[in-house]
């Protein structure tokens, strides 16, 4: 502590003894109206809000301290963004009522002056991985916490999602992990803070990540804490008991939740292993170039903002895990696409089931709310009305003879009784937060209509005692008022006041009336001024009871959110389908691909108005067509051709329709991709570097069942190092039996093209162009046969490039191909290891080395046929001079 907390004032002693209990997390403190943040954290705080930075004077010789705040009902707003900037946010409140504090300590004696002051605490702890407000989170995606264990051999890990109450455990290699993190996107990982290094060398520092205790991680602790969660005397009934590291991780995450303060998560009902036997593997690097999530390009659209046409945020947010979890299991993805064609088949079942979602509403996170009690009664209604329109979807389900759309139905639970409770209980508009307005609905209780009888009523009810006690007495002018010394009254001018009856109490004397109050007019005052009081508390009880009655549907209601949720995205995969013109694939488990006409589905929707993607044909399987040798110009579209193919292969195998004519797609079981270049500087790694990291990673883990996407390999490197390369690489995965994986091979490396020769699975294709008068025509046709040239430079003009440089270009093009000879082919090993003798005679001479080209003039100089011994020794040794640089 520093000399000059030493010397604070009673709040700033609470505020740091507060503090030191959460020190990494941003405190927001309650004082009044206001949350405020002090020392560091307002420094922090003013950055990231974009709010005042001031100080506060701690009076006397106390000091001052930097201050920031903001007023306490612009939590909603604030707090987002300082989760969404990476911060932990602890939330200090007023534990009591600072009026009914004051009224306490009235008139005692010997108080400190932290006596006088309202208890304060620590009500929540909010982190990127932990949040659970709506302003917090993206309604289309989950809000993973990850827990990563490092066991001895394997490495166990574990996603939940609080919002939702999904829970996830597996484990597996560094690589596999790896991979989940990428496929999760968790907003926050855990890890034991002695195992940083181990870390940050396997899965590097993009995440949002927090350190905890050893102890944590240890299997004791973390059966503990899932067995008395869970209430079961083993994890054998979730399927995870033998995954040891896993329920590690598992334990890891229930114990940040104790931490955090969250400790309302009867939601939270199973845990589920990661079965990723059942999924296709989309590496990182695939899931980035296929821009299956986001594109790479700002202005761009990735694959899920094309095909995204859902309508609940439950059935976004699991279109979003289809997407990178495609099934490679044939009977699921045949019942995904059977309703899909139903949809396709009955258009007013279509409109039935589109009509009703749109009612639905988030109703996965409504009851996680309940679950942690900060459902609102807005909220509450949202609920009854997504029951309802269940009810019309269940019915239409069972309506139906396509046996996947009946099961559903039938497993659909519309929760009547509690659909009629709410109905009975909440107003059919209430306030957003209890105590803005009347929440429970007038007839569900007598006692509480009687009060907001009495609240909203009472000046009908004093008008009835004036006009009685007039009657009865004859007292003309009596009339009820009211003061703030001693309440309602009745006033008799002294004219009447010998008719006042005896049981009158007088109260007041006045020059000209006198005041009087009766028995019946003090308890009525009682009432209306304890009325709001009392309303605002019987309310209170009442939501929370039937708060706790809903929380006994959490797992039916769970499972209607995600049956719902299927039905959307298969609803959303008709929708794209119908509008963009997708047909039903033909998916087996044969090693065949074959596509007619496919198209790419992002790139035909942002193409300029008139203008129609040419489709392709490609066709791959493992005896006759394993390696499609594609050469063609640049801007030919040989990039979009691969992307294609791999994005029919995968919608194919999430169940929806594709953009083709026809298409048959031999299930895989991964697809890779080694496309476009970049680097990673601040690992050290150059260009070429991470394109051998991505190509190493494919041929490590291929397999005949693969499918594989190389595009440019080798083009960080010099022309034969890269040609050597790419050579290497399509030979291994033609020759070796367990990489006869189907590919699909673009390059500029003309060269290649000698390998369908020697090679029977290598053919050879080439996207075409046409030229007219000089200039060049992209056809972006897929043909037979390999291409000759490039045409780069003139993609460099129409690019802008200036016309100076362009005319060069074509200068020294000319030159190099003049001087370049390029003939025969690369000399490869037969299958009995001889070696071809016609083997390519690559030039000697590269151009861009000047000590080569000074040997080349050296000896083109050479008179040979007048040449002397001595002068040709002479000139060997100018030559020898030249290369050691002598």
């Amino acid at each position: 502590m520093t000399n000059n907390e030493k010397a604070q004032t009673p709040m700033m002693k609470q505020f740091f003894a507060l503090k030191a209990k959460h020190p990494d997390a941003l405190m927001l403190f309650r004082c009044g109206d206001f949350y405020e943040t002090y020392c560091q954290d307002a420094i922090e705080a003013s950055k990231i809000l974009g709010i005042t930075l001031t100080r506060r004077n701690n009076g006397g010789n106390h000091g001052s301290a930097e201050m920031a705040g903001f007023p306490h009902h612009a939590l909603d707003t604030y707090l987002p963004k300082l989760i969404r900037a990476g911060k932990r946010v602890a939330i200090c409140d007023q534990l009591e009522d600072p009026k009914k504090k004051r009224e306490e300590i009235k008139g005692k004696k010997g108080l400190t002056a932290l006596d006088k002051m309202v208890k304060r605490g620590i009500t929540e702890l909010v982190t990127p991985g932990v949040a659970m407000s709506d302003n917090v989170l993206n309604y289309k995606e989950n809000n993973f916490l990850a827990a990563v264990h490092f066991g001895k051999k394997v490495c166990g890990v574990s996603f939940l999602d609080i919002s939702t109450g999904e829970f996830l455990t597996g484990e597996g290699s560094y690589d596999y992990v790896e991979k989940l993190l990428g496929n999760f996107s968790p907003k926050e990982v855990l890890f034991d803070r002695a195992k940083k290094t181990d870390f940050e060398k396997y899965f590097g520092t993009r995440y949002c990540t927090y350190e905890l205790d050893d102890w944590v991680f240890t299997e004791q602790n973390a059966r503990e804490r899932l067995l008395k969660h869970f209430g079961t005397q083993n994890l054998k009934g979730f399927g995870v008991e033998h995954l040891k590291n896993g329920i590690i991780a598992s334990g890891a995450i229930m114990q940040y939740l104790i931490l955090t303060q969250h400790t309302h998560i009867s939601h939270i009902t199973s845990l589920s292993r990661i079965e990723t036997e059942r999924y296709v593997r989309l590496d990182n690097f695939t899931i980035r170039s296929l821009e299956l999530l986001q594109p790479m390009q700002e202005g761009g659209s990735s694959l899920l903002d094309v095909i995204d046409h859902t309508v609940t945020p439950m059935g976004g947010r699991m279109l979003r895990r289809w997407l990178v979890f495609p099934l490679k299991e044939l009977k699921p993805i045949q019942e995904r696409l059977d309703i899909v064609e139903y949809f396709f088949k009955d258009p007013d079942f279509r409109q039935v089931i589109d009509d009703q979602l749109q009612m639905m509403g988030d109703v996965e996170r409504i009851i996680s709310k309940v679950a942690v009690g900060r459902v609102s009664p807005r909220e509450v209604i949202q609920l009854k009305t997504a029951l309802q329109a269940l009810v019309n979807v269940k019915k239409a389900c069972l309506g139906t003879d396509e046996k996947t759309l009946n099961n559903i139905g039938k497993k659909l639970d519309c929760c009547e009784a509690l659909c009629d409770r709410i109905g009975k209980e909440i107003v059919p508009d209430p306030p957003q937060i209890l105590g803005r307005g009347s929440v429970i609905a007038p007839g569900y209780s007598q006692e509480l209509d009687d009060l907001r009888n009495i609240r909203d009523n009472g000046k009908d009810y004093l008008l009835k005692i004036q006009q009685r006690e007039t009657e009865k007495t004859g007292i003309s002018s009596l009339k009820v008022g009211y003061n703030n010394v001693f309440g309602y009254y009745l006033e008799v001018r002294n004219t009447f006041k010998d008719k006042v009856p005896s049981d009158w109490i007088r109260k007041q004397t006045l020059v000209s009336a006198e005041r009087y109050i009766t028995q019946e007019l003090k308890e009525y005052e009682e009432k209306i001024l304890g009325a709001d009081e009392k309303i605002q508390v019987m309310e209170n009880d009442l939501y929370t009871q039937l708060v706790v009655f809903m929380q006994d549907y959490i797992p039916q209601i769970q499972l209607d959110a995600s049956l719902i949720a299927h039905l959307d995205c298969l609803l959303s995969f008709a929708k794209v389908s119908n509008e963009n013109g997708y047909v039903r694939p033909s998916v087996d488990d044969t090693d065949v691909i074959d596509i007619k006409g496919g198209r790419h589905a992002v790139i035909e929707t942002q193409l300029p108005l008139g203008e129609k993607y040419v489709p392709n044909d490609v066709y791959l399987d493992t005896e006759k067509q394993q390696i499609m040798m594609i050469t063609g110009p640049n801007m030919a579209g040989k990039s979009a051709l691969l992307r294609q193919t791999a994005l029919i292969v995968l919608l194919s195998q999430i169940g929806c329709f594709v953009p083709a004519e026809r298409a048959r797609i031999g299930m895989v079981d991964k697809i890779f991709t080694r496309v476009g270049a970049s680097d990673n500087i601040s690992l050290g790694e150059s260009t070429f570097m991470v394109e051998m990291t991505e190509a190493a990673n494919i041929l490590n883990n291929v397999t005949p069942r693969s499918l594989v996407l190389f595009d440019e390999l080798g083009r960080g490197t010099s022309t034969y190092d890269g040609i050597s390369i790419a050579w290497a690489i399509v030979e291994y995965l033609h020759e070796q039996p367990r990489a006869k994986a189907r590919t699909l091979f673009a390059t500029h490396y003309h060269e290649l093209n000698e390998m369908e020769k020697y090679y029977p699975r290598v053919k050879n294709y080439n996207v075409s162009v046409k030229e007219v008068e000089g200039k060049v025509i992209f056809l972006r046709k897929l043909i037979r046969g390999g291409a000759a040239h490039s045409f780069g430079i003139h993609v460099a003009e129409i690019a802008g490039m200036p016309k100076s440089i362009v005319k060069r270009a074509e200068e020294v093009l000319k030159q190099l191909e003049e001087d370049n000879a390029t003939v025969g082919s690369i000399s490869h090993e037969s299958k009995t290891g001889s070696k071809q003798k016609n083997g390519l005679q690559l030039s000697f001479f590269q151009l861009d080395d000047p000590v080569l080209c000074q040997i080349r003039d050296e000896i083109l100089g050479l008179d040979i046929d007048h040449l002397t011994p001595i002068e040709a020794l002479d000139k060997l040794s100018d030559i020898k001079k030249i290369v050691s640089g002598k």
